[in-house]
């Protein structure tokens, strides 16, 4: 019997797979997954040619990161001329009362900015390259606010609510329905079809992602991050790209079932989703994202720009280890599932009316 059924799920996974891969209602999907991968390459683009240009001024204005540094303020404008050169640009504003002087060198990686006022320096600013760290940070905050929030989020509300909707408006979900197969069975093939989809295309996009961040790095910075934390900070990514797949497609597939518009519940679960930094501990974990930042390699900063009522409502939930976000991810997709199952037993169609 059970191998029976585990023949049936692989047959409706092998007859939606093209469905689901080359669905014409499922290409902007595509384009919400490659969309991040454009920003990182032009990122990386930007990056090398600011390096360029950095190292191109050095070499007609040379001057090393030490001396640079070595400069201390209160110093005037000749003695910092003397001991490190001419900047390679310099704006002075005068006043007839005050009198105000930005000079700025290159190091071929930083930007110095020298401020002087009335012939003193008053404060060194210092505008470091792109690191990899610094770039860590950014990217896991642009993967847990925007990647899972709404890429994943609504490329699954994309796929997983066509599986049936999509069958319907084609008017050709009762050729299913006609065949020797329980409608559990159906559901759950369906899903899995789904689910190998977005995690193809999404972890895709995840690796390219990545890739397309390191493109500014030179060789021996890649190989000293993968040899430290970066394979696994690449395994957990993918992983976590994975399970928002998982608990997502699981959810919207129930959504595509239980309402004849999609857009209602997956409104209702993208608020959710959204407002879940300020939901009590206790109702944190009947979410989605909870679970995928507790399993995510970098705690992504929170926005420095968040006005200070939203900070004050906003609760600390302590992570859950790895182990403990997957069974509580994975518990709740069974559930989820469950009820998709369940309504799937009792389905009925009528086109004149769906």
């Amino acid at each position: 019997m059970i191998s029976r059924w585990f023949s049936q799920v692989a047959l409706v996974v092998s007859l939606e797979m093209r469905k689901t891969f080359f669905s014409r209602r499922g290409l902007w999907v595509y384009l919400l997954a490659l969309a991040p991968v454009l920003i990182w390459f032009m990122h990386s683009m930007i990056e090398l040619n600011l390096r360029k240009e950095r190292q191109a001024l050095n070499a007609a204005h040379p001057v090393s990161t030490a001396l640079l540094r070595s400069i201390e303020r209160g110093a005037t404008i000749d003695e910092v001329v003397a001991k490190v050169g001419e900047p390679f640009t310099k704006n002075e504003f005068h006043r007839p009362n005050i009198s105000v002087a930005v000079y700025q060198y290159t190091d071929g990686d930083n930007v110095f900015a020298f401020q002087f006022r009335d012939d003193k320096l008053m404060n060194i600013n210092e505008r470091d390259r792109d690191t990899i760290p610094k770039d860590s940070l950014i990217f896991a905050s642009v993967f847990q606010f925007f990647y899972l929030r709404l890429a994943i989020f609504f490329g699954c509300v994309g796929v997983f609510t066509n599986l049936f909707r999509g069958e319907m408006l084609d008017k050709s979900l009762h050729f299913y329905l006609l065949t020797p197969i329980r409608r559990e069975i159906l559901a759950i093939g369906k899903y899995f079809a789904g689910l190998i989809a977005t995690v193809v295309i999404f972890c895709t996009s995840t690796f390219l992602q990545l890739a397309a961040l390191s493109l500014h790095f030179t060789g021996s910075e890649i190989s000293e991050y993968l040899a430290g934390p970066g394979w696994g900070h690449v395994a957990s990514y993918l992983g976590v790209t994975a399970a928002a797949c998982v608990g997502y497609g699981s959810i919207f597939l129930a959504a595509g079932l239980l309402f004849k518009n999609p857009i209602v519940p997956a409104a209702t679960v993208l608020v959710w989703e959204g407002m879940n930094m300020f939901l009590p501990a206790a109702l944190k974990k009947v979410s989605v994202i909870f679970y995928l930042q507790s399993l995510s390699p970098v705690v992504a900063p929170p926005d420095a720009k968040m006005p200070a009522l939203q900070k004050l409502l906003v609760t600390a939930a302590e992570p859950v280890p790895a182990a403990w976000a997957l069974l509580g991810l994975l518990t709740l997709t069974i559930v989820v599932l469950a009820v998709a199952a369940r309504k799937a037993r009792k389905l009925e169609i009528n086109y004149s009316t769906d």
